[in-house]
Parts: structure tokens; C-alpha cells; sequence
């Protein structure tokens, strides 16, 4: 049943840099192939930090009011026409996206690449910084009950970390290379690990991200700023950037042994030099990761198992009226993951 026409909920809006406001909006009207989540916990990504900083990633720019967020997850409280009525009371994990489910892209199960995708927080869709949002029922991804919701909202970004697993082949007994110790870096060693790699080699030049990524997988760490990455002689199977720096994407492709993969996740700038010689004489594979089709199953039964945590990344936890906050605080070196818990009132 559909019953949310004409009612109103809180929303943190972004109108511009540097300007998210605490307003009422509509809730949410259903379409039949919809949901509508009560949203109970969202985690900050370094996307919803660029929009809220500069107002654009890449081609995607803000040119009207946008709610950001898009690692959620709550509570069904009303269904469209065509979806079941026993879904409602359902917690969930939402994945975050709408594909046409017709385009060849999607066809060939890339429905990340679909042309057509409506990404919550990317504009013009709004995302989950707000009480309620609306997404299609198949993904609205039901969770067992001894899961967190905030490991359930996490399940966003671990799927990254399971795309570029995925990307980079990783496997038992697989030798991994990781630029970055931030959220991303710090989920994908953790994938890795439940992959059955057995050497998770880590850089990030703080001291203390160093030190929580040997909590959370790696089996090494190294300072790039101390130690040349390029002439470390690591030859490893796979390289996942997590940093988006040049010099940390230049310095990871040397590491690589030959017919290895490089997975760029990090965002970083548009265009960077690469050494194309020692990707063309080591027959290395270069890809790029542009979020995730089809991890959302594999994410609830890693964290259900116990096999990765994302429970211990959150560092903060921020009201609905503090969302400006909790973009602040996800700058910072000590946090792993803010949260945004719209329940949850400061004021």
C-alpha cells in the first residue's frame, strides 16, 4: 500500500558549497515497483564530501538542491502496488541505484555501467540524508536479524571493496598491494582477506591509518613517503588504488608482477601520466571500478559470517541536523566511517 502522498519529512539539503540546511520536503511518492525505507542509518562517503566542498565530481555537478548520502539502510513502512505487503517491516540494506534493466549494459549483467542510472546523491537524484527514501523492491536487500543497520548501510562501501577484489582477481593465496587506509582501502583489505589472499600489503603515509589497517586485514604496511613502492620489489598479483594520488598510482603499477591487474577506485584527477612501457612490457591489465552490480548478497553473507567487520569503522555518529558535521568529521585522519543516524536529534 502507498500511503505516503502529501505528507512531508525532514531532509538535510545541499543548495550550494559549503551549504546543507535542515528543511521539511515531501516524502517520497511510490512507484509500483517501489519501497519506502525509513531511513535509520547512513554512512558519510568521500563523494557526499566533494559535492558538499566543490559542488561537482567530475561531469556530475549540483545545479539544484540535492540530498546526498547514499550508503543506507532502515526499514520498510509502505510498498507500491506491485510489491508484496509482508515486505513492510522489513529491515534492509539499500543499494543505491535504478538501472533501465535494458540497455545492453544491463543486459550483459553491467548494470553499473547502464547509461541511464539514477545514483542516489548524484545529481539530480536525491539520496538518504533525510527520514524516508524510496527505491525499487529487488533493491531493498532484507537482512538477518543478528546484523547491525549500520553494518547494513556499510554494505555500500564494502561492496566497492568486493568490486575491486572481484576486479583484481583476488584468490587464495593472492599477493595484494593497497594505496590508500581510508574507508575504501581499509574494506577492501578486509575483502581480500576473506578472499584468501595471503600477503595484504598496505601504504597510506599516516602513522595511525597505517596502524588500523593492520588491524583490519594487512599483513603489512609501509610509508611511501619513507619507502620507494616502485623499487620495494614486491611483484605483487594485483594493486588497488584506494588514494586516487598520482605518484601512489605510478609507484603501485611498478609493484605489479607481470600479467598482473591495477584497479583504480580512488578518486582522483581526471587524467594522470602513466608509465605505459611497464604496462605494456609486464602485460599488465588496468581497470577502473565505477561502483558495483550484483555484491549486495555477497556483502550481508561476509559481514553476517563474521568474515569482514564494518561495525568497528564507524568513528562518529551525527543527528540529521548535523550533517554538516559529520562532512566535517569524515575529513579528518582519525575517522574511518561517520554515520548519520536520522532518528537521532541533537536539537
Amino acid at each position: 500500500m502507498n500511503a505516503t502522498t502529501g505528507a512531508t519529512m525532514q531532509a538535510s539539503v545541499l543548495h550550494g558549497v559549503g551549504d546543507v540546511r535542515l528543511e521539511q520536503v515531501q516524502v517520497p511518492t511510490l512507484e509500483a515497483d517501489q519501497v519506502l525505507v525509513r531511513i535509520e542509518a547512513v554512512g558519510v562517503c568521500g563523494s557526499d564530501v566533494h559535492y558538499f566542498h566543490e559542488g561537482r565530481i567530475g561531469s556530475f555537478v549540483v545545479e539544484q538542491p540535492l540530498v546526498l548520502g547514499h550508503e543506507s539502510a532502515g526499514t520498510v513502512v509502505a510498498v507500491g502496488a506491485d510489491v508484496p505487503d509482508d515486505r513492510i517491516g522489513e529491515r534492509v540494506s539499500i543499494e543505491p541505484q535504478r538501472a533501465c534493466r535494458h540497455c545492453d549494459q544491463c543486459k550483459h549483467g553491467r548494470y553499473n555501467l547502464c547509461t541511464s542510472m539514477e545514483f542516489y546523491a548524484t545529481p539530480p537524484v536525491d539520496g538518504a540524508f533525510a527520514e524516508y527514501a524510496a527505491i525499487q523492491a529487488d533493491y531493498a536487500h532484507p537482512i538477518p536479524d543478528s546484523m547491525s543497520i549500520e553494518a547494513a548501510a556499510l554494505c555500500e562501501p564494502l561492496s566497492v571493496g568486493i568490486w575491486a577484489n572481484q576486479k583484481a582477481g583476488t584468490a587464495p593465496g593472492s599477493t595484494v598491494l593497497i594505496a590508500g587506509a581510508g574507508p575504501i582501502g581499509i574494506v577492501a583489505a578486509q575483502v581480500a582477506r576473506a578472499f584468501g589472499a595471503t600477503r595484504i600489503i598496505v601504504s597510506d603515509p599516516v602513522a595511525e591509518r597505517r596502524a588500523v589497517a593492520l588491524r583490519f586485514g594487512a599483513t603489512d604496511v609501509v610509508d611511501p613517503m619513507a619507502t620507494d613502492i616502485a623499487e620495494a620489489g614486491y611483484e605483487v598479483d594485483a594493486f588497488i588504488d584506494a588514494s586516487g594520488a598520482e605518484p601512489a598510482v605510478r609507484a603501485g603499477i611498478h609493484a605489479v608482477a607481470p600479467a598482473g591487474t591495477v584497479v583504480l577506485v580512488g578518486m582522483g584527477a581526471d587524467d594522470l601520466r602513466l608509465p605505459v612501457s611497464r604496462i605494456q612490457n609486464r602485460e599488465l591489465v588496468v581497470t577502473g571500478v565505477f561502483r558495483y552490480a550484483n555484491t549486495w548478497p555477497t556483502a550481508i553473507r561476509l559481514i553476517e559470517s563474521g568474515r569482514v567487520d564494518v561495525d568497528a569503522l564507524v568513528t562518529g555518529r551525527f543527528g540529521l541536523d548535523e550533517v554538516e558535521a559529520a562532512l566535517a568529521a569524515a575529513t579528518q585522519p582519525a575517522t574511518l566511517k561517520a554515520v548519520v543516524l536520522p532518528g537521532q536529534r541533537t536539537a
